[in-house]
């Protein structure tokens, strides 16, 4: 694992040839936190999905463009996405993402922390909880996985990039700018909405080569910084 951060880091790590999934709670997750290493790796072969908003008449359509931009194939679920955030059905989550996933293996899988990105929506934490069970059982199947690292410090902040994370990916300005027009002009965010204020010009991700002990060990490296 050590090896891969370095290279990641220093921006030298191969993509050609890569299967990638993205696999994200909403339509707009996945551009948010993610939508600068996707444009810029092209070369990679690109599956997203979300978990929510499915039958969503406004964002649903969104979404399709959004993987027409990105050159990548994908599908969207309807879970619920209540304002309540009522827990669901691990398991239910779990066979949701295996169903939308054309396969159960990859070299990388991007989703989401289970610490969340800021506090807190408990459907990008439940979504990272199903992603771990599904590789802890061999269900699917990840040479690397990576996960978002933000945090807002309780609210106190806009989602900001946790300076101890493995790959701090600052965007060069042409990705950051195709990445904020995505947000605002497709999806339709505007310019002062919470959305557009957060869209990162660095993105931060752990990885891991394993899913064991993911949580602990998120959470004893983000207390350092």
């Amino acid at each position: 694992m050590e090896n891969d951060c370095e290279l990641a880091k220093s921006n030298t790590l191969d993509w050609s040839d890569q299967t990638c999934a993205v696999i994200v709670a909403h339509p707009d997750d996945e551009t948010l936190w993610a939508g600068g290493i996707i444009l810029a790796h092209p070369e990679a072969a690109w599956h997203i999905i979300t978990l929510c908003r499915g039958s969503d008449t406004d964002r649903a359509p969104k979404f399709k463009k959004i993987l027409t931009a990105y050159n990548a194939a994908g599908a969207m679920a309807d879970i619920d996405d209540g304002p309540d955030q009522t827990p669901l059905n691990l398991a239910d989550i779990e066979k949701t993402i295996a169903k939308k996933l054309p396969d159960n293996q990859y070299n990388r899988i991007i989703t989401h922390s289970p610490a969340g990105e800021y506090t807190r929506h408990r459907r990008h934490e439940e979504t990272a909880q199903a992603v771990l069970d599904l590789l802890e059982s061999n269900r699917l199947r990840a040479s690397a996985l990576w996960m978002f690292a933000y945090r807002d410090n309780n609210r106190q902040d806009l989602p900001q990039p946790i300076p101890a994370a493995d790959v701090l990916y600052t965007l060069p300005q042409e990705i950051w700018r195709k990445k904020y027009e995505l947000i605002t002009n497709t999806y339709g965010f505007s310019a002062d909405s919470w959305e557009a204020k957060t869209t990162p010009k660095t993105e931060a991700f752990w990885i891991f080569t394993s899913a064991e002990g993911v949580k602990k060990q998120i959470y004893e490296r983000s207390k350092t910084q």
